[in-house]
């Protein structure tokens, strides 16, 4: 990666883009996603891409016109790319310290912000992969945030590149930027006909050259259990404890497939979040299949 790409990345995911489960009054989630959004939009309109516009709900959409003539032009794609920049609800994506480890040679990473958070090498394979390159963790305290604004820092470097080398001829690009996909809306409000790409790519994989050409139907419940707390010095038939009855809907539940369980196009339950007392608990579940069915 050139040392213009880091520093891109590294700016970006020094930026709080985190996403919030349990929304449903506001579109995006936070605020903050759109001050980044708005960020995005300003450097899309510096490199040249003039129609670049933000919608009321955060998504940024772009066009980096055809180099090609216009006889040509009309006989390719309009290709889209996507990337979302909210970063995951479950861990902290706010002062991020994104660090370089150079040269890596095969050994555990420790992140020095927190010890206890080690990258294995015994446990991570793909680090096999990367003897002798840069890795870029976050100290351990938080997120790092590539997921996706690794993405986001693709695209905007690949735009970079091709506006600086007229000579790599092109069709018409479209660019998306979207919010709120950690917590599963990320395409509630995206227009597609006003995208108006043939064919689209989300940049948001794991190793270079898969692409990924289905996805799972995602869904997600919470359970809620409202118990009755009575002390415990005479509760007896009178006390329900809403923790006890989470605990045996989670144990029925255990039955079915879980993502420990599963591999491919299996389907699966997972219950991700915990949380509660005596008078009420919940818990949330992802669900995940490939057959609308189930």
């Amino acid at each position: 990666m050139s040392s213009t790409m880091i520093d891109r990345f590294f700016r970006y995911v020094k930026i709080d883009t985190q996403s919030q489960e349990g929304i449903e009054d506001k579109y995006p989630s936070t605020d903050k996603q759109k001050d980044f959004l708005k960020l995005l939009v300003e450097e899309l309109k510096e490199l040249g891409l003039d129609d670049t516009k933000m919608d009321q709900y955060g998504y940024v959409m772009a066009t980096l016109p055809s180099n090609l003539s216009p006889e040509e032009t009309k006989k390719v794609p309009v290709i889209g790319l996507i990337a979302h920049v909210d970063t995951s609800p479950e861990v902290s994506g706010a002062n991020v310290k994104p660090l370089i480890h150079v040269n890596y040679q095969g050994d555990d990473i420790v992140l020095p912000g927190d010890r206890d958070q080690i990258l294995r090498f015994d446990e991570n394979p793909a680090l096999k992969d990367h003897i002798g390159h840069e890795i870029i963790t976050s100290d351990g305290t938080t997120l790092l945030g590539a997921d996706n604004k690794a993405g986001v820092t693709e695209i905007m470097g690949l735009l970079e590149y091709l506006i600086a080398h007229p000579e790599i001829k092109h069709g018409t690009l479209r660019i998306g930027f979207t919010p709120d996909e950690e917590v599963g809306a990320g395409t509630k409000f995206f227009d597609v006909k006003k995208f108006g790409a043939d064919y689209a790519y989300t940049v948001d994989g794991e190793k270079v050259g898969e692409i990924e050409n289905e996805t799972f139907n995602a869904s997600a419940a919470t359970f809620t259990v409202h118990g009755i707390n009575v002390h415990p010095g005479y509760a007896k038939n009178k006390l329900v404890n809403a923790i006890k009855i989470v605990s045996d809907i989670i144990m029925e539940l255990n039955a079915d497939p879980s993502p420990e369980t599963t591999e491919k196009r299996e389907g699966y339950l997972h219950p991700y979040v915990l949380e509660g007392g005596v008078e009420k608990a919940s818990v949330k579940y992802l669900i995940r299949d490939f057959e609308q069915a189930g």
